[in-house]
């Protein structure tokens, strides 16, 4: 089944993105506000590298980062947006974001404790239409690849609140996945950077695995 599943990935993303020819790439998102848009560096490379190891997506491990003010954002088909503090997009930035959701692309949102007021206060500025919705646990981006029975793994223990996952669709599509108490990409950065447990690095890898497989097959 999962060797299915890449031979239509091939074909699916052969069609799609430019990129496929020197592998996918993740491009993290630098944004306005004062966060930390740029914490834990490694988190991508390591991710890549766990999805070149364990399947047979073609990827190219690079950090690779952009702002909304470059329209090379128009270049990578996933955007990974992280942090701890406030995010502010402009009015240009919202028009190039939207306009980057309606032509097909995806983007990550991983809360490290501190974004999320911020984040949906901006992405609403983008999403005017649109709510941010709770996924069930039987969304196929739990089950993509490696099965989440229970939804998104938590990594590291603030506040006792359950993790959660949210997304936002344009026409049925997902378009942008959010993690809320959960904070998966703390484990895609190297193991020294947090000192956590080797199975609980590598169940965050797996779910960052089922994200990028989401985003690309869908």
């Amino acid at each position: 089944m999962k060797n299915l599943l890449f031979i239509i990935l091939f074909i699916i993303s052969d069609l799609s993105f430019a990129q496929i020819d020197i592998g996918v790439q993740i491009a993290r998102l630098k944004y306005n506000g004062g966060g930390d848009w740029y914490n834990d560096p490694s988190a991508e490379i390591n991710l890549l590298n766990f999805i070149n190891d364990n399947t047979n997506i073609k990827v190219q491990p690079k950090y690779i980062f952009t702002d909304l003010s470059k329209k090379e954002i128009f270049n990578y088909p996933i955007l990974f947006l992280t942090g701890h503090g406030n995010i502010s997009f402009s009015k240009s930035d919202v028009k190039t974001l939207r306009e980057y959701f309606e032509n097909g692309g995806f983007m990550y949102v991983d809360d490290d404790f501190g974004l999320d007021n911020a984040f949906r206060r901006e992405i609403k500025k983008v999403f005017q239409n649109e709510d941010l919705v709770e996924l069930p646990f039987s969304h196929d981006i739990y089950h993509s690849y490696y099965d989440f029975e229970n939804g998104p793994p938590k990594m590291h223990e603030h506040d006792n609140k359950v993790p959660q996952g949210y997304g936002i669709f344009i026409d049925k599509h997902l378009v942008l996945f959010y993690t809320y108490e959960s904070n998966p990409s703390d484990g895609w950065a190297n193991a020294t950077v947090h000192n956590d447990p080797p199975n609980e690095r590598e169940e965050a890898l797996k779910f960052g695995a089922n994200i990028i497989i989401h985003a690309l097959t869908n």
